[in-house]
């Protein structure tokens, strides 16, 4: 634990400024640091100071990417088993006839369809 040396100001300390804004004004602000993932005063302090603002990536995108991704493999593994004729085939007692295979091609690319647009939607 630190202890507060004399002389050494703190920001929960030092000045604060207040900065009037429009509401409009306000949320844009919030939306901004939100999407920086810093609170509105270290946002705002950043940016007076020159600082780049980097955005992060939204956690809750990215899991559904990476569920996705899992889709994707397992839909990959069971075309792989119909297209080298494993025998593992015969215990899923599923009748891979064309229309199966054809359904199955329709959800993987239903799958690559929804990470593009995942990942378009991703704000860095």
């Amino acid at each position: 634990m630190q202890t507060k040396k004399p002389g050494i100001d703190t920001r929960k300390h030092g000045k604060h400024l207040r900065v009037p804004v429009l509401p409009d004004e306000e949320t844009l602000i919030k939306e901004n640091a939100a999407r920086a993932s810093l609170t509105v005063a270290e946002y705002l302090r950043r940016l007076s100071l020159g600082h780049v603002i980097k955005g992060t990536i939204d956690s809750e995108n990215v899991l559904k990417l990476v569920k996705i991704n899992a889709d994707q493999g397992r839909l990959g593994g069971l075309l792989k088993l119909w297209l080298t004729d494993d025998p593992k085939l015969a215990l899923a007692n599923i009748a891979w006839t064309p229309a199966v295979v054809r359904a199955l091609l329709k959800r993987i690319e239903a799958n690559q369809d929804e990470m593009l647009r995942l990942v378009q939607s991703l704000k860095f």
